[in-house]
């Protein structure tokens, strides 16, 4: 009887892995269907680039054309977005049996975590990669993808030996959602923002009024969902105009954000990431509301992090610029938002924080770029290389006492 329920087991798991499989496929197939979802460039707007080097997978498409060549790893759709969408998730290293007895909220409360999940040298550690949840902010999808090509063959798509980095994946448990919000990257016109005017990232990112005028950061955030006065929905929210960084956590409107939760608090993670884009030097953002000790492990990785960028010369935060850990409010009104990166620590303890890679716009500070698309990955491939790193030898142990 345990045989014949085991092979049943098998059977539903291969089962499953096709059905996921048809699914990228299908999505591939009527990828020119999706591509006509895309917002119109308005007229005077400068066009998309398409002359992109082959390494600069930026695209929905290039997300299914990676996913059907996964053998290591293990694909699922864990949501479908408003628009119809899959939201993939890959999966690489068994999954750990933590002997959960708790939640973590209520493990905490009884002063030790490991009631909630028991991690000991013995476990591997378990690292949360979640790719854009901002449809415009596709440099992230290009460090993911190549991530996951380094993972099945130890090279990137330039064909850089990337073996180190692939050794440390199979050393932990790696989970990669490779885009969190394929509505807003669908409706997005551009592939890469390299040289374009940071104010196109603001028009088609955040979106605009019916009248032309631009919502911008933050006050795309004044109006959520966003519904109503909208005239270009920006690639910042899903098709139903939500924010999946800003949902409502204690009751999620997104499918896409309850996927996310659900995954974080299955896998407890010890490291998780949200990957965004700005026009700045890369920088890892500390959250609000988190513990302190968290807040100060975020801050020791944020140091190495840069200092990885000095070494290889490319963009870096001065030392002077660096985000020093900081109470949250202290008069009103209040400005710190507790958001999906404090949502997901305060739901399995993790060492959750943003991270913001460089788009390569230019502004009227900024007169040129000063990353490459090159830099655009290697930027963002040292960042998994010194979490993975962070995670296998300066992890904290959960375990009950004797």
């Amino acid at each position: 009887m345990r045989r014949n329920q085991k092979c049943i087991h098998l059977n539903l798991d291969k089962m499953k892995s096709v059905i996921t499989k048809l699914l990228i496929i299908l999505c591939f197939t009527f990828s020119i269907e999706i591509a006509n979802a895309q917002v119109q460039i308005a007229e005077g707007d400068p066009p998309n680039n398409t002359d992109l080097p082959f390494f600069f997978k930026s695209k929905l498409e290039h997300i299914d054309e990676e996913l059907a060549l996964v053998e290591k790893g293990k694909v699922e759709a864990v949501a479908i977005s408003p628009g119809g969408l899959p939201v993939y998730a890959v999966y690489y290293g068994e999954k750990e049996e933590f002997h959960s007895q708790a939640n973590y909220n209520s493990a905490v409360a009884a002063r030790n975590p490991a009631y909630y999940a028991q991690k000991g040298p013995d476990t591997k550690p378990v690292v949360f990669i979640i790719g854009p949840v901002h449809g415009q902010e596709v440099e992230g999808i290009v460090g993911v993808v190549n991530l996951i090509h380094i993972a099945e063959t130890g090279k990137d798509y330039r064909g850089r030996d990337w073996s180190e980095l692939q050794q440390k994946i199979e050393q932990c448990r790696v989970i990669i959602i490779p885009c969190a919000n394929p509505d807003g990257r669908r409706r997005c016109p551009y592939d890469s923002f390299l040289g374009l005017h940071e104010d196109m990232v603001t028009k088609y990112g955040q979106g605009t009024r019916k009248d032309g005028s631009m919502w911008g950061w933050p006050g795309a955030k004044s109006n959520h969902p966003m519904v109503g006065d909208v005239g270009i929905l920006g690639s910042y929210f899903n098709d139903a105009g939500i924010n999946i960084m800003h949902d409502e956590f204690f009751h999620p409107m997104a499918a896409e954000t309850k996927a996310i939760l659900e995954i974080t608090r299955k896998e407890a993670p010890d490291m998780t990431v949200t990957v965004h884009s700005h026009e700045t030097p890369p920088a890892i953002y500390n959250p609000m509301y988190t513990a302190w000790y968290m807040k100060e492990r975020v801050y020791d990785l944020e140091k190495r992090l840069n200092n990885r960028y000095k070494e290889a010369q490319l963009s870096f935060t001065p030392d002077s610029l660096l985000r020093v850990p900081r109470k949250e409010d202290d008069e009103f009104p209040p400005h710190d938002s507790f958001n999906l990166v404090c949502a997901l620590h305060n739901l399995s303890g993790t060492m959750a924080f943003a991270y913001e890679n460089n788009d390569g716009t230019i502004s009227d500070r900024i007169p040129e770029p000063f990353v490459t698309y090159e830099d655009i990955l290697d930027i963002q491939l040292l960042l998994y290389d010194e979490m993975l790193d962070y995670a296998l030898n300066d992890r904290l142990y959960w375990t009950l006492e004797e």
